[in-house]
C-alpha cells in the first residue's frame, strides 16, 4: 500500500503485487478520463450548442494533434522509465539529474510543438482532405490549441516523474481542478460569449496551463529526491541519451500509430459526408474512455517493471506482466461492450436528435469497442518491454503491424469495398497481429534481459 516518506509513494519492489498495481492504476484511469474530458467537453459543447459542422471541425482534429504530439509524449515515457529504474536501484544523484533534465526537455518540446502546430496545421488539414465546410473552423481550433503545448508537455513530463515513485494521486487532483475549469469555461465562452470553436480551444489551453502549473509547483515543493530547483534546469547529455533510448522509439511508435489513424481519418473525410465525419468523431471520443481504462495498465506495467528491473527483482516482472495483461483485458471487455450496449444514449450526447450521426457512431463502436481489449493486450505488453529497456522492438512491430498493415488495408481491401465498415475493421486486425508480435518478442528477449542485471538464467 501507499506508505513511504511523503504518503504518496508505493513500494513496488516488495510485498504482494495485485493490490499495489490496482492502487497505482486507479488514479491513472481517473486522471486519463479527466484529460479526455478536455477534448470531449469541446466536442459535446460545440455539438449541442453550435452545430454538426463545428462538431466535425473539432472532432476531426484529434488524429492530427496526436500525430504532432505523440513523439514528444514518448519522451515522457523515457523519463518515467529512467527515473523509476534509478529509484529502484537507489541511485539518488542520477534521479536528481534525470528530473531536472526532463523538465527542461518538456519546456523545449512544448516550444517546438507550439511553433510547428501554429504554422503547419492548415497545410496538414488539407493533406488530410478535411471537408471544405469545416477546414476553416478546424484551423482556427488547432492554432489556438497549440498555444497550450508548453503546458501540455510540462504536465506530461511532470506527471511521469511523479509516477516513477508510485504517485498517481496528485496528478489526479491537479487534473480534477483543471477539468472543472475547462468545462465551466467551455460553457461560458460558447454559450455566453458566442465564441464557437475558438472558445472551446481557449478553455482547453487555460485548463492545461493550470494543471502544468500545479504539477511544477508540486515538484518544486517536494522535500524528497524529486525536488525541482528552476536554477538547476539543464540538459545533461548522458541523461538525455538514456531518456531517448526508450523515449525516441516510444515516441516514433506513437507517431506511427497516428500516421495510420490520419490515413484512416483522411479516408473518412473522403466520403464527403459531414454525418460520417461527425459520427466517427463522436465514436472516437467514446472509444477514448475505453482506451484509457486499459492504457492505465500499460503505464503501470512500465513503472513497476522499471523499478523491479532496476532492483534486479526479475521474478516479480513476470508476475507484473501477467497481472497487468489480465487487468487490462478485463477492463477492455467490460468497458468496450458497455459502450456498445449504451451506444445510442452515449452518441446522443454528442449529436442530440441527429439520428444519421448517431447511426454512424454506433456502426464504428460495434466494430472497435467489442474488440478493444486486443489493443489493451498489445499496449500492456509494450509497457513491459519498455520497462526492461527494449523500446525498438515494439516500435518495429508497430511499424509493420499497425501502420504498415493499415496502410496496406486502405490501398487494397478498402479500395475493393469502400464502406466505413471495411475501413474500421482494419483496427482489430492490426491490434491482434501486433499484440501477438509483442508477446513473442517478450519470450525471446527476457532471458537475455534478466541475465544483464542478475546473471539470471533459470526462467520460471
Amino acid at each position: 500500500m501507499a506508505k513511504e516518506k511523503n504518503g504518496y509513494q508505493i513500494d513496488m519492489c516488495n510485498g504482494p503485487l495485485a493490490g499495489k498495481l490496482l492502487l497505482f492504476a486507479l488514479p491513472l484511469i481517473l486522471s486519463s478520463l479527466l484529460q479526455l474530458l478536455f477534448n470531449a467537453a469541446d466536442v459535446v459543447v460545440v455539438g449541442r450548442y453550435v452545430g454538426k459542422e463545428a462538431l466535425a471541425a473539432v472532432g476531426s482534429t484529434s488524429s492530427l494533434i496526436n500525430l504532432l504530439v505523440n513523439l514528444f509524449v514518448g519522451f515522457s515515457v523515457g523519463t518515467n522509465v529512467v527515473v523509476a529504474r534509478d529509484l529502484g536501484a537507489g541511485r539518488g544523484d542520477d534521479v536528481r539529474r534525470s528530473v531536472h533534465t526532463s523538465i527542461t526537455m518538456a519546456l523545449f518540446s512544448g516550444a517546438i510543438l507550439l511553433v510547428a502546430g501554429v504554422l503547419l496545421c492548415r497545410q496538414m488539414l488539407e493533406w488530410m482532405s478535411s471537408p471544405a465546410d469545416v477546414i476553416d473552423l478546424s484551423t482556427l481550433y488547432l492554432r489556438i490549441y497549440f498555444l497550450g503545448m508548453p503546458a501540455n508537455m510540462l504536465y506530461n513530463f511532470g506527471a511521469a516523474i511523479l509516477r516513477a515513485q508510485g504517485d498517481t494521486r496528485r496528478p489526479l487532483y491537479f487534473l480534477t481542478i483543471a477539468g472543472v475549469v475547462n468545462v465551466v469555461l467551455n460553457l461560458f465562452f460558447v454559450i455566453v460569449v458566442q465564441m464557437s470553436v475558438a472558445g472551446v480551444a481557449l478553455a482547453t489551453i487555460i485548463s492545461q496551463y493550470i494543471s502544468a502549473t500545479l504539477v511544477l509547483l508540486c515538484l518544486m515543493r517536494d522535500k524528497g529526491i524529486l525536488h525541482v530547483e528552476l536554477r538547476s534546469l539543464c540538459f545533461d547529455l548522458r541523461v538525455v541519451k538514456r531518456i531517448l533510448q526508450v523515449g525516441l522509439p516510444a515516441g516514433f511508435q506513437g507517431v506511427v500509430f497516428s500516421i495510420s489513424n490520419v490515413v484512416i481519418q483522411s479516408s473518412i473525410n473522403g466520403f464527403g459526408s459531414t454525418a460520417i465525419v461527425a459520427g466517427s468523431s463522436a465514436a472516437a471520443n467514446i472509444e477514448g474512455f475505453v482506451y484509457v481504462g486499459m492504457n492505465a495498465f500499460y503505464q503501470t506495467a512500465i513503472t513497476f517493471t522499471s523499478q523491479n528491473y532496476g532492483a534486479c527483482k526479475c521474478d516479480r516482472v513476470n508476475r507484473i506482466m501477467l497481472l497487468c495483461l489480465s487487468f487490462s483485458a478485463t477492463v477492455g471487455l467490460i468497458m468496450g461492450w458497455g459502450a456498445v450496449l449504451l451506444g445510442h444514449p452515449l452518441a446522443s450526447i454528442y449529436a442530440p436528435g441527429d439520428e444519421e450521426v448517431i447511426a454512424q457512431a454506433i456502426l464504428r463502436m460495434k466494430i472497435t469497442c467489442t474488440t478493444y481489449f486486443l489493443c489493451g493486450l498489445m499496449d500492456t505488453q509494450v509497457g513491459v518491454l519498455r520497462g526492461l529497456g527494449y523500446s525498438v522492438l515494439p516500435m518495429v512491430a508497430s511499424l509493420v503491424g499497425a501502420c504498415g498493415l493499415r496502410l496496406l488495408w486502405v490501398v487494397t481491401i478498402f479500395q475493393l469495398y469502400k464502406t466505413p465498415t471495411m475501413l474500421f475493421i482494419s483496427y482489430p486486425v492490426s491490434w491482434a497481429i501486433t499484440a501477438a508480435a509483442h508477446i513473442t518478442f517478450f519470450f525471446l528477449i527476457r532471458r537475455h534481459a534478466y541475465a544483464k542485471v542478475t546473471g539470471y538464467h533459470a526462467i520460471q
